[in-house]
């Protein structure tokens, strides 16, 4: 009768296994001692959350959804590059409002693409006035994140309006 081998291991890194970490990068990011900015997306949203390293686990010290734009008089769609750019400026002026530390991009797992929404909340973060050190490479072009391509009629004046809100802030 074969032994079951699985037994003897302690930890199995069950979320590298589900490919939901990659341990590996994370460690690098953690030794930086920098927060991390966390992008993350679904189809109908973008968070950010700006993430500082703990021992008992990790401290948000501040974020933002674009759901949280409805707010601020935003009615468009919260899935696009816009709405990830606006975001990413809302999740910045909340953490300058409680810390000043330069940071760190973490895109995770997720597919990464230059101009995609996860550059478009790291735009926003950097114009919102965090530190973060990235190349404009990546950045989506300004006529996508000012939202002239967008069809709706109101959108530019909606557009002016947040961002107007999100800088009063």
């Amino acid at each position: 009768m074969a032994k079951n081998r699985n037994k003897n291991r302690v930890f199995r890194y069950n979320r590298r296994i589900q490919q939901k970490t990659d341990y590996k990068l994370r460690l690098k990011l953690l030794k930086s001692k920098l927060v991390r900015v966390v992008v993350r997306r679904s189809n109908n949203n973008v968070t950010v959350q700006f993430v500082k390293y703990a021992e008992k686990g990790d401290a948000i010290i501040a974020s933002a959804r674009s759901v949280d734009l409805k707010k601020l008089g935003y009615t468009l769609h919260t899935g696009n590059i816009v709405a990830a750019h606006l975001t990413g400026m809302l999740a910045a002026k909340r953490f300058l409002k409680k810390s000043q530390e330069d940071c760190v991009v973490d895109m995770g797992l997720q597919g990464i693409k230059y101009g995609s929404r996860l550059f478009a909340a790291v735009k926003g973060c950097v114009d919102g006035g965090a530190n973060i050190r990235v190349k404009d490479v990546v950045f989506p072009s300004e006529e996508r994140l000012s939202g002239t391509h967008l069809k709706a009629k109101d959108a530019k004046s909606v557009i002016e309006k947040t961002v107007k809100a999100v800088e009063a802030l």
